[in-house]
């Protein structure tokens, strides 16, 4: 990939989409930092937070955008990989949560309760 067929300036989802298309499976993952310069020729702090709210925003779009920090950014090229990263994200959430709950001093179910969250699935 090269940084000048995508160097942009704007970190949008467009722009991010259109260099994912080129990080198709776990292999071909890219760091935060390596996206933010193909697209803005920057590496910049702000730039890599904006970069996350774009990753965000493009899975709530519902495309595929896996991450891990030992693989980078990508497109997820197989069921296995969506269901790896979905796994990751839902440990780290739950992760969170478990912190939240320590700290306000109550159970993961009674917190449940409090947030209005449907962590589980009623049959």
């Amino acid at each position: 990939m090269q940084p000048d067929l995508f160097c942009s300036k704007d970190l949008t989802p467009d722009t991010v989409l259109a260099v994912l298309q080129h990080c198709v499976g776990e292999a071909n993952g890219r760091t935060a930092e390596q996206l933010v310069h193909t697209i803005t020729g920057r590496t910049a702090e702000a730039d890599k937070r904006r970069l996350r709210q774009v990753i965000e925003a493009l899975r709530n779009a519902g495309h595929p955008v896996c991450g891990h920090p030992a693989h980078g950014y990508y497109l997820a090229e197989t069921d296995e990989e969506l269901d790896r990263n979905c796994g990751f994200l839902t440990d780290r959430a739950m992760t969170s949560l478990r912190q939240v709950c320590a700290m306000k001093r109550v159970a993961l179910p009674d917190l449940r309760g409090q947030l209005g969250l449907p962590l589980e699935k009623d049959a």
